[in-house]
């Protein structure tokens, strides 16, 4: 078996507002022990229910292994391998695992673009394209992908500092201990503000996660508030079972020749056991 392996995702988006856009990291288990081999699948979907991404070469920008030492994990799965990452684990301690790719393009009807921007709390793209009115037209939208997953436990100064990708959820205690989940949102390293966070819990028998996503219910959000000037949101997820944090930002886009608006979707997903 090979020590290492990863995957980069193609992601379409379905054009239904309502429709699959959640991103996350899923591994085989959250709680490995010494000696264990754990392998991550990226899904796309909503509420805990997806599709796994095979791996596509050309959208990585950044996919890293946080332990005692930070790992590169791109360039070391084949094309089409629907397992992103797969690694032995020295001990349960806490690893982060992180992702970033690059832009994929899509383009709605502009009814379901704005239902899109109102279900995903966009507000500022909704506000300006109603200045436009009918001169908005249809969506046209470039996204990035950022996920991370913590895997195990303790060491928790691995999870609480950032990696650095365009835009991440950190959290600022280790999620599988904490009581009340504090997390910040940073996008190319400042604190976003007025960002929607959103939390979903599903539960998981002995810390594994159902190897088929398509098999599992979907689920709505349990948790979901604004982040506060600091880039902050203190979220209940005390609860065991995976969990699942997500976030998305919007801005006009930098290549209009591409896209009018760009966003990047950030989650990080963790497991907890009952106590």
């Amino acid at each position: 078996m090979r020590p290492l392996a990863c995957a980069v995702l193609a992601v379409l988006v379905t054009a239904a507002p309502a429709g699959a856009h959640e991103f996350w990291l899923s591994p085989s288990t959250y709680r490995p022990v010494a000696g264990d081999v754990v392998s991550v699948a990226m899904v796309v979907g909503t509420g805990f229910r997806g599709e796994v991404k095979p791996y596509a070469t050309p959208r990585t920008v950044r996919f890293v292994l946080r332990g005692a030492r930070e790992s590169d994990m791109s360039g070391l799965s084949t094309n089409g391998d629907p397992v992103s990452a797969r690694f032995r684990v020295a001990s349960g301690e806490g690893q982060l695992l992180a992702y970033e790719s690059n832009f994929a393009s899509i383009e709605l009807p502009a009814s379901d673009f704005d239902a899109y921007l109102r279900l995903e709390g966009l507000d500022g793209a909704r506000a300006a394209r109603a200045k436009l009115g009918a001169a908005a037209g249809p969506g046209r939208e470039r996204y990035a992908r950022c996920p991370k997953a913590w895997i195990g436990t303790g060491a928790e100064a691995r999870a609480t500092q950032p990696v650095g990708m365009t835009m991440e959820i950190v959290p600022l205690a280790d999620p599988t201990t904490a009581g009340t989940l504090p997390v910040r949102v940073l996008f190319r390293g400042r604190p976003l503000a007025g960002a929607l966070v959103r939390a979903w819990n599903r539960p998981l028998v002995g810390g594994a996660s159902p190897s088929d996503p398509a098999a599992r219910d979907s689920l709505g959000p349990v948790v979901q508030m604004r982040t506060d000037a600091r880039g902050e949101a203190r979220l209940k997820a005390a609860g065991p079972g995976e969990w699942m944090v997500s976030a998305v930002h919007m801005e006009p886009s930098s290549d209009r020749a591409a896209a009018d608006w760009q966003s990047w979707w950030a989650s990080l997903t963790f497991g907890r056991v009952a106590r």
